[in-house]
């Protein structure tokens, strides 16, 4: 075999591994106006989230991974629970947590606008059990207050106020 042809073989072989290691989110609010984006990408510790919204009430917000990716207006219900492949309780700071989609909380200025970048270490962009691309979907919540990092199963962190579903 010529080495040409090696390498036209392992050209699609490569960008699909590289297209499975990103992804975004659009992120829409209860009245179904688009108020952000979310961008994802496959990182050594985990997926990396740069999310960037407005319109939101000002203070600190819950930020999680639900387990469908749906995300129907107005109560977001339709997302699901946290993602937690794992059969985990709620929180980083439960000693019988945390869900793979517990992720840190963010803070909206003033503005209504955020603009932050968080870590989910419990999930990845690939096929695995941890992956967020199961046949059901996965979803980015923001929610109306912030998260407490121990009460199984949301972290008191009430009412589902955006949703973003993840694709590739």
């Amino acid at each position: 075999m010529n080495v040409r042809y090696l390498a036209l073989i392992a050209v699609p072989i490569f960008a699909a591994a590289a297209m499975a290691q990103s992804g975004h989110a659009d992120i829409y609010n209860a009245k179904g106006d688009k108020i952000g984006t979310a961008v994802l990408h496959g990182t050594p510790h985990g997926v990396r989230i740069k999310l960037e919204a407005s319109q939101l009430p000002s203070g600190t917000h819950a930020f999680h991974i639900h387990s469908v990716g749906k995300c129907e207006a107005p109560d977001f219900k339709s997302a699901g629970p946290h993602f937690n492949p794992e059969n985990k309780q709620h929180g980083k700071d439960n000693p019988n947590g945390a869900h793979a989609g517990d992720l840190l909380n963010i803070t909206v200025g003033a503005d209504g606008k955020v603009k932050t970048t968080v870590i989910a270490p419990g999930v990845s962009l690939g096929s695995g059990p941890n992956g967020l691309f199961p046949a059901t979907g996965t979803a980015l919540v923001i929610h109306e207050k912030e998260d407490d990092y121990k009460t199984d199963p949301t972290g008191n962190a009430g009412a589902r106020l955006a949703c973003g579903v993840i694709q590739k």
